[in-house]
C-alpha cells in the first residue's frame, strides 16, 4: 500500500504541513513562466501550492494519492486534477512547466533519473521546470515513506543530464540550509 493512500497518514502529513508553502519558490519561477502558461504539479498532497500556481497560471495537480485527489476535488471541484506517479508520468498532456516542492527525493536514486527523462517529454521545448528537496546525504525510511537525501551538486549532475540548469539554490524551510531548489529548462 502506498503510503498516502492510508487517510490517517494524509491527515497527519496535512497537520503537519499547515503554515508552510512554495510560495517562495514559485515567486522565482515567474521570472521565467509568462502569467497563464500551464503547469503540471507532481505530487500536490494537499494543494496548496497548487492554489498558489492557479492564482498565475493554468495549473494542473497530480499525486499519486487517491486520497490527496479526493480531498482536494471536494473543496475544489473545477482544477483539472491527474492521478500520476512522479516517475512514469502517465499522461499524454504536455506542459510549459512542471513543479514540485519536497516530492522527487520520495524517489530511489535510478527513479530520479526515469523521472526527469520522462519530465523531458512531458514539457514542451522551451519549457521549464522547478523542483525542491531536501539536502543532506544518504536515504532513510520514515515509518515507510522513503527519503532520499541529496548535495546541491549531485542534483545539478543529475538534471544537467537532461536540462539546462538556469538556476539553483539552497534555502532554509525548518533549519538553516535544509533545502535546495532548481530550475531547469529544456533546450
Amino acid at each position: 500500500m502506498f503510503y498516502f493512500d492510508d487517510e490517517k497518514n494524509v491527515s497527519e502529513y496535512t497537520a503537519m504541513a499547515e503554515g508552510f508553502d512554495g510560495k517562495d519558490l514559485i515567486l522565482k519561477l515567474e521570472k521565467y513562466l509568462t502569467p497563464g502558461a500551464s503547469v503540471l504539479e507532481l505530487g500536490m498532497g494537499p494543494g496548496t501550492d497548487l492554489d498558489i500556481l492557479q492564482e498565475k497560471y493554468k495549473a494542473t495537480g497530480s499525486d499519486l494519492s487517491e486520497v490527496f485527489l479526493k480531498n482536494y476535488n471536494r473543496i475544489k471541484p473545477d482544477i483539472p486534477l491527474l492521478k500520476l506517479d512522479a516517475v512514469t508520468i502517465d499522461t499524454e498532456l504536455r506542459f510549459d512547466c512542471i513543479y514540485s516542492n519536497k516530492v522527487l527525493h520520495h524517489l530511489f536514486r535510478e527513479q530520479l533519473e526515469l523521472s526527469l527523462k520522462r519530465q523531458f517529454d512531458v514539457v514542451h521545448s522551451g519549457g521549464f521546470i522547478l523542483h525542491s528537496f531536501w539536502l543532506g546525504e544518504g536515504s532513510e525510511d520514515f515509518d515507510g515513506l522513503f527519503f532520499q537525501y541529496y548535495s546541491l551538486n549531485e542534483l545539478k549532475e543529475v538534471a544537467g543530464k537532461y536540462f539546462k540548469v538556469i538556476d539553483s539554490w539552497i534555502y532554509a524551510e525548518m533549519e538553516p540550509q535544509d533545502s535546495a531548489a532548481l530550475i531547469l529548462k529544456r533546450v
